[in-house]
């Protein structure tokens, strides 16, 4: 090699999977670094999609008498520990606090006044690549469900979640390598088509003032 030649690129850094996922019970949950959770969490879900796809069961009626034999085993328990001088079934407070319900309302409060303020920006401000993007995804997003059910999709969810991390983590190089490649081709042409369709769509004046 030559004096002239630069030098080798620095290999890229590895991330850390566990702190980009938070670095708390979530990314211990999600990387298997409590095993006895996530195995309880695929069990039950694929459980559940067994039950309710391929066994035929219906939501409503499995989940009523589940709570059925709930209330009368708790009714029986609560008689009979009266009766014979036993401790009531221990069971927890049943309420939910107020700073539980504050924290589930603001994100999702974060999540309307996004939705939303696409909606204001694909109407109002008539911003046309906004606009072919959202009615794409909504495209695939109607493509994908028109071949599975909500539930499955649901259950694929769960165990993408509770597999993509772990295989990440452990060939985070590998997988990096194909996804540069893959970037690039895509950046390629998604250019092309900007340069000769995106670009040649005449986009309206901004007039500088804001819909309250």
């Amino acid at each position: 090699m030559g004096e002239s030649d630069p030098p080798p690129p620095p290999p890229p850094r590895r991330i850390s999977v566990h702190q980009a996922l938070g670095g708390g019970s979530v990314a211990d949950f999600l990387l298997w670094k409590r095993w006895c959770g996530a195995t309880v969490v695929l069990v039950s879900a694929s459980s559940f999609w067994f039950l309710f796809e391929r066994a035929g069961y219906n939501l409503l009626s499995f989940v009523s008498n589940v709570v059925l034999l709930l209330v009368v085993i708790l009714f029986l328990w609560a008689k009979s520990a009266s009766i014979l001088n036993r401790p009531l079934p221990p069971l927890p407070d049943m309420e939910i606090s107020e700073e539980s319900v504050v924290k589930a309302a603001d994100v999702i409060r974060v999540w309307i006044n996004y939705v939303l303020s696409v909606a204001q920006e694909i109407a109002v401000g008539r911003n046309v690549k906004l606009f072919l993007k959202v009615a794409f995804g909504l495209w695939v997003a109607s493509y994908i469900g028109s071949f599975f059910s909500f539930l499955t999709l649901v259950y694929i969810g769960v165990v993408l979640s509770l597999s993509i991390p772990v295989l990440y983590d452990k060939y985070q190089d590998h997988i990096d390598d194909k996804l540069r490649i893959t970037h690039r081709v895509v950046l390629t042409q998604y250019k092309k088509i900007d340069d000769t369709i995106l670009r040649k769509i005449p986009m309206p004046i901004n007039m500088g003032k804001k819909i309250q």
